[in-house]
């Protein structure tokens, strides 16, 4: 890419007031047919950050007005990172910049639960039609957060990205869980392709439910 290319892609990041033109600029590092860019393998410089945010309940934000259209939403979720400090960012090849995410950048809104060789397979999409199967590969993680002792899941995605699963289908998951011994402690589990995911010890469970 030129230095000119560069000089005004910095340009349509720091001056657009509207995501036309971020859209262009993260369309120009997409390739077509071949899945999701390699953001891991980038390493651009820096561009400061954006006005930007995900917020809890999966809705994108830029400067302050929800993005309303869906396969924009898909492109930025395309290029998202998040890195070893904590902090998210839309990466491109000569881009690099900051945005805020409440909570998780993805929500697990549908669940599928089948069958393979004896075993239950759970297999997840998100809100921007990521496909993602609980496994080996995907692990499914529980918090136990807020006043109320609330019970968040959460589904690994790609990288450090996760999606938190909808309340709704939180209570499906539960449905599916069952009390068995991980390393000499009763937990009350989920399974999938073959992997425990422990839930919470079963007596704290039981003391959540009285």
């Amino acid at each position: 890419m030129a230095k000119s290319e560069i000089t005004g892609a910095k340009s349509e990041i720091t001056g657009a007031k509207d995501t036309t033109s971020l859209e262009a600029l993260i369309s120009r590092s997409a390739s077509p047919g071949k899945g999701l860019p390699p953001v891991d393998k980038w390493n651009p410089d820096f561009c400061g950050d954006l006005d930007m945010e995900i917020r809890a309940d999966g809705t994108w934000f830029y400067m302050g007005t929800p993005i309303g259209r869906a396969p924009l939403v898909r492109l930025f979720s395309t290029v998202l990172r998040k890195d070893a400090d904590g902090k998210t960012y839309l990466v491109t090849p000569v881009e690099k910049v900051g945005i805020r995410v409440e909570d998780a950048p993805f929500i697990a809104v549908e669940m599928s639960v089948t069958d393979r060789d004896g075993a239950q397979v759970l297999t997840f999409r998100t809100n921007v039609g990521d496909i993602v199967e609980a496994g080996p590969d995907h692990a499914l993680r529980f918090e136990i957060a807020g006043e109320n002792n609330e019970l968040k899941p959460y589904l690994h995605v790609r990288g450090r990205l996760e999606a938190l699963v909808s309340r709704a289908l939180m209570y499906d998951l539960v449905e599916l869980g069952r009390a068995e011994t991980v390393d000499g402690v009763e937990m009350f589990s989920v399974h999938s392709a073959g992997t425990t995911f422990p839930v919470m010890p079963m007596d704290q469970l039981e003391a959540q439910s009285k």
